[in-house]
């Protein structure tokens, strides 16, 4: 006779037996005051690390490197403002998970609408399917071009196989992390902790590199510090660096390098801001949550993980990064580019995606001057004469505005830090943010695959689930760059179109009696709620609205009203038969 019964019991037991001795650790903490409130909460903290897990990832990676690029050290308040955000919207769904008890997919469907539910858990299972794309793919450049280059580099073996082995190495690494988390009970404790400890290389690996350079004299800590606070200028007009370079161009272009860097300023200050918090880390909280077996009493313990388990790694990684690339590529031109397209001849070979991104900003700079018919008989040959001929500061105005990526980021350091420190601490950075990324959206998959199926916490159903997305990261270092040209766009438009619907969403549950009950906000404390929610609700909402209009104009504006139409519908529909119902 099978002993699974007794297994499952047991198992149960156990974790019941874990959440009422976190919950006495709590009440004993608050009686003994704050030290030991604070010092229990970080002992106990867990599912914000997550969080941090999942946001350190390849977007926030590149967005930050490109807004230090862009706007230099005037842009370090961007992620952060951003993440705020996103803390407290995170827990306000935190916060009504843990005083209901219910699963947030359940509750949204049974008492909001139905359209908004689906639409969540599909958003998020889509975003998980293609974010995971570029994880293994960071993580397997990082093996290659920073920390083993000796053995899995283009030349020591073929880049084929060196990629299948690595693919290989990060899906048993990550299988195993993530069925520890599937098998419940002290498998999540273990798993947290193993999260805890590669966010914690991620933040050491580029802290490192800060401290690095603020000890060699490298940083300006006053204009650091001015950095952080919020400039909406930014919005509007070019970084101030760019002066002098703008005055070296011919006047009658001049308006064409201001509104390029503007509008590179201001879609990439959106973007980051977008990426801090996506569509599926908002199913990942409450679930996390209710993996814990966490309840009313740890509201205070949930809100203390997320302020302390993904913002401050959050603030460090991405302020680090922006530091650190703003000091090395703000208004300096990608190194030997110009030297090779004037002379014909360079000590430095520029990569090719870097060579590939000066010769696109060129020809739009080509393209303004003759007008988009001419320059559309031109023959490729012709346009890269043209190119050639662009006067000098043009030249290094296009250079200025080329971007960059972490290993640009680690081989312009090389002089000042060492080469060896710069590579692995990179490498080490990158390779703990790709892969800790995958392994939270296999988590993510989990949970939702579970709930489309109305099976919540059927463990094996949940591991299926958190295969699929690892599928797709195997892929990824293959066939990344094709997959990206198809999918990247219609599905940052879904999801930044859902966000801000999903925030919407979070607050009208914490407005809700027939909801909350007695644990509903009342007096200062719902007042302080809703202002903070509706602020983060208002600059998701405009963020959304900008990124769906610059990627999917009119289609994507007509995709929102038809949603937008779709739960009204169903809402009424609803609010009828309630009314019919005897």
């Amino acid at each position: 006779m099978s002993d699974r019964p007794s297994r499952t019991g047991e198992r149960e037991y156990k974790e019941i037996t874990t959440v009422l001795e976190d919950r006495e650790a709590i009440r004993r903490a608050r009686e003994q005051g704050r030290l030991a409130t604070l010092a229990t909460f970080v002992k106990l903290s867990g599912p914000g690390w997550l969080q941090s897990a999942i946001t350190l990832g390849g977007g926030s990676l590149a967005g930050a490197l490109y807004l230090g690029v862009l706007g230099g050290y005037s842009l370090l308040w961007v992620q952060p403002l951003a993440m705020i955000m996103g803390v407290i919207m995170l827990s306000a769904i935190g916060y009504v998970t843990l005083s209901t008890g219910r699963r947030p997919f359940e509750m949204i469907n049974r008492e909001v609408n139905p359209v908004l539910g689906w639409g969540w858990a599909l958003a998020a299972l889509v975003a998980n399917m293609v974010w995971i794309l570029p994880q293994f793919a960071m993580s397997t450049a990082a093996a290659q071009q920073s920390l083993m280059p000796g053995v899995f580099g283009s030349q020591a073996m073929g880049d084929t196989t060196a990629k299948l082995i690595l693919v290989i190495l990060l899906a048993a690494a990550s299988i195993t992390v993530v069925w520890s988390y599937g098998s419940g009970g002290r498998g999540v404790k273990v798993f947290e902790l193993i999260l805890k400890l590669m966010v914690a290389v991620i933040v050491l690996s580029f802290f490192g590199v800060v401290i690095r350079m603020s000890l060699g004299g490298l940083l300006p800590w006053g204009e650091i510090l001015r950095g952080l606070v919020p400039d909406l200028t930014m919005l509007s007009q070019p970084a101030a660096a760019y002066a002098p370079f703008l005055e070296a161009v011919d006047t009658q272009f001049r308006e064409f390098w201001s509104s390029r860097i503007v509008a590179d300023q201001r879609d990439f200050m959106i973007t980051a801001a977008a990426v801090a918090v996506g569509i599926n880390m908002t199913f990942l909280m409450p679930y996390a949550l209710l993996k814990r077996g966490w309840s009313s009493e740890f509201r205070g313990l949930a809100i203390f993980d997320l302020s302390t388990g993904m913002f401050i790694p959050f603030l460090l990684v991405t302020g680090c990064v922006v530091i650190a690339s703003a000091a090395q590529f703000h208004t300096r031109p990608a190194e030997g580019l110009l030297v090779e397209l004037r002379d014909g001849e360079t000590a430095t070979e520029p990569a090719p995606a870097i060579l590939r991104g000066y010769r696109e900003i060129a020809e739009a700079r080509v393209r303004a001057e003759l007008g988009g018919v001419a320059f559309a008989a031109l023959t490729g040959e012709e346009v890269a004469q043209r190119v050639k001929a662009l006067p000098a500061a043009d030249q290094r105005m296009a250079a200025m505005l080329v971007r960059r990526d972490a290993f640009d980021l680690a081989h312009s350091l090389s002089p000042l830090i060492g080469a060896g420190f710069s590579q692995i601490i990179f490498g080490l950075g990158v390779l703990g943010m790709g892969l800790s990324t995958a392994i939270v959206i296999m988590i993510i998959n989990g949970f939702v695959v579970c709930e489309i199926l109305g099976r919540p916490g059927n463990r094996w159903l949940f591991r299926m689930g958190a295969l699929l997305p690892c599928i797709g990261a195997m892929l990824g270092p293959f066939f990344w760059r094709q997959a990206s040209f198809y999918l990247v766009v219609p599905v940052s438009v879904l999801g930044m179109m859902l966000l801000p619907i999903a925030y919407l969403t979070f607050m009208v549950m914490m407005n809700t009696r027939s909801l909350l009950g007695d644990h509903m906000p009342s007096g200062g404390a719902r007042l302080i709620w809703n202002l903070l929610m509706a602020v983060a609700v208002t600059l998701a909402g405009l963020g959304s609205l900008w990124s769906v209009w610059s990627r999917a104009q009119w289609g994507g504006i007509a995709a929102i009203a038809l949603f937008g139409a779709l739960v009204l519908a169903v809402h009424l529909l609803r609010s009828r038969r309630r009314s019919e119902a005897p």
